[in-house]
């Protein structure tokens, strides 16, 4: 054993230890990727809110150019169709006849969930004729040439998936190419570029396309609800109200936030040969289970009034009936029966009325420039009622107007229902029209242009003879609210060769069906929201008030804001022959609305 003097070991030389290199550069980089990346994440996100807007996965992949070269989305979870909106009200993607090559089919393998997402696309190949791969590789060659001039070799694959099914992919190009001349068909992980790169684009990508591919699945969702709302409502409201011996006009104007899903209804039943029903009612919510519950309610109403011709009866009835049911929703309900006049000599031109309600607002009536208001029978909310509901009574003279509605007509953020209902009553002594129609019109017009809720509308005018010999003629005015669905474009056709009948214009009847189904078209594929049709017969007077020329003008509101294009001759340019047609047969324009844009067209007789 040694021994040392002191008895303590010479102490350890000083190792100096290793320290890593850090390249400062090299982390400044990362992390100027990874900001980029957040920022690129957080606009998606802000943009993906709007699914309304038309061209909103086009601005996505506008937003991931800050990081690739090119970016495109896809919609389909068998077939392929290159899309720059959510577009969940459209009709569904046009099938391509693609033949099943899934053994050599690297884009349907990333569909079916087969290889992992983010994966290289090799477009520098052949693949098998009619695969979902020829199609996907033609087509993303094309784009990114188009766009940068440059020819693609590869891009990268990012599903985009929902709740239960791929709805598509996210297709990028980096500005990477692999080296050309090899047969590599599969795709593969990503392997071009360093392992931080190439992990950080995975995940931006992979987080882009999930969240891309949820939101579409709310969107669509929620559309599918929409849709079942909005038929339930199409079916019970009557599209017509045609009753002898009085001149009556419905309207039905859905909130421009919930685009015709609501409880708000009106029915019109011919209880006998002599006696008519109106009812008006609002459920309360704007979903499927409100108009289910519309639906259920106007089935009753019509049902009892088959049976019972006194109003308090119809209603308790319902109470009964209705507290038993257990109804998703609380509704007020306004139910009037108007009888004709009989063959006495006393009072043979008046209508006898009767009326009740259950939580609804009074209908008013004109009479003679002053509006009264058909308060009596109130009552509490269907199916609260306890005992007999009560029955009032009144009479409609010729040239009176009945005005039935629900709360959405006077209701406003900006005003009490108080200030509501004293403005609602000005507007109807102050009308001018002489018909129920133009009446309902003025009403609207002044009311309601653009709803904050469901607004339903029920305006009954008893005629005078005497009144209507002077001279007095009914308003040329219609207008309709559309879905936003093709079937929409049958109806405004309908609508309006029956309008130009009724009002002697045969003549411009044909020109007018093909003018608006133009627009309607155009409305219900580019625009978005309730297609708004209105119709008028402008006459233009000369000095001496005679007439000068007339012409019908058509109106088409959206709310797109985008102006409507017309081909100009570009062979690139796909659409817009719909607009050639309506200038060959219309003046037209367009001007900016509220909420979109109003498309109008101006046919003047030959």
């Amino acid at each position: 054993m040694a021994h040392y003097a002191g008895g303590m070991p010479p102490s350890a030389p000083d190792v100096p230890q290793l320290v890593p290199q850090v390249d400062i550069e090299t982390l400044r980089e990362s992390e100027r990727r990874q900001r980029t990346h957040l920022q690129v994440i957080a606009q998606t996100t802000e943009v993906l809110g709007d699914l309304d807007y038309p061209n909103v996965l086009a601005d996505v992949a506008e937003i991931l150019t800050a990081v690739v070269s090119w970016a495109g989305f896809y919609r389909g979870d068998s077939v392929l169709q290159f899309v720059e909106g959510v577009d969940v009200t459209s009709e569904r993607v046009r099938r391509r006849q693609f033949r099943p090559q899934r053994e050599h089919d690297p884009a349907h393998d990333v569909l079916g969930g087969r290889t992992r997402s983010p994966a290289m696309f090799r477009l520098d190949v052949t693949y098998p004729q009619g695969s979902v791969s020829a199609y996907l590789a033609e087509d993303i060659r094309a784009r990114v040439l188009d766009a940068t001039g440059r020819r693609p070799a590869s891009a990268l694959l990012s599903l985009m998936s929902g709740r239960r099914k791929p709805l598509g992919l996210l297709a990028v190009w980096t500005g990477d190419e692999l080296a050309s001349g090899t047969n590599q068909q599969e795709p593969v992980l990503l392997t071009q570029q360093s392992a931080a790169l190439e992990a950080d684009l995975a995940t931006l990508l992979g987080v882009i396309a999930r969240r891309t591919g949820i939101t579409m699945d709310n969107a669509r969702l929620y559309a599918r609800e929409h849709h079942i709302a909005e038929s339930l409502q199409r079916v019970m409201l009557p599209q017509r109200a045609d009753i002898d011996g009085l001149d009556v006009w419905t309207h039905y104007a859905p909130s421009s936030e919930y685009a015709q899903v609501g409880g708000d209804w009106y029915d019109i039943v011919e209880v006998d040969s002599r006696t008519v029903g109106f009812a008006v009612g609002d459920v309360v919510g704007h979903d499927v289970e409100a108009a289910a519950t519309m639906g259920q309610l106007r089935s009753l109403v019509r049902a009892y009034a088959a049976e019972v011709q006194t109003p308090g009866v119809v209603l308790s009835r319902i109470d009964r009936l209705v507290s038993g049911m257990n109804l998703a929703r609380p509704a007020s309900l306004v139910y009037l029966t108007a009888r004709r006049p009989g063959f006495t000599l006393v009072n043979q031109d008046r209508w006898q009325v009767k009326y009740t309600r259950a939580g609804h607002l009074a209908p008013l009536v004109l009479r003679d420039g002053k509006v009264h208001q058909l308060d009596g029978a109130h009552g509490t909310l269907v199916g609260y009622g306890s005992g007999e509901r009560k029955t009032a009574s009144t009479e409609l003279r010729p040239g009176d107007v009945l005005l039935m509605y629900t709360d959405g007509l006077v209701e406003r953020r900006d005003r009490t229902l108080t200030e509501g209902m004293a403005e609602l009553r000005e507007t109807m002594a102050a009308v001018t029209s002489r018909d129920a129609t133009g009446i309902g019109e003025e009403v609207l017009a002044r009311l309601a242009e653009v709803p904050e809720d469901d607004v339903a509308i029920v305006v009954v005018r008893v005629p005078d003879p005497r009144a209507d010999a002077e001279g007095r003629t009914e308003s040329h005015a219609r207008r309709w609210a559309l879905a936003h669905e093709p079937g929409s474009i049958a109806r405004s056709r309908h609508a309006v060769v029956r309008s130009c009948h009724e009002w002697g214009m045969d003549d411009l009847a044909k020109r007018a069906e093909l003018v608006v189904s133009e627009l309607v078209a155009n409305a219900v594929k580019h625009g978005w929201g309730v297609v708004t049709l209105r119709l008028f017969y402008v006459h233009e007077l000369s000095a001496g008030d005679a007439v000068d020329s007339s012409y019908l003008r058509i109106e088409v509101e959206d709310a797109n804001p985008a102006p409507p294009v017309s081909m100009d001759g570009h062979l690139g340019r796909v659409g817009g022959f719909g607009m050639q047609i309506v200038g060959r047969l219309s003046e037209w324009g367009w001007r900016q609305s509220g909420t979109g844009k109003i498309v109008w067209a101006a046919i003047h007789p030959e």
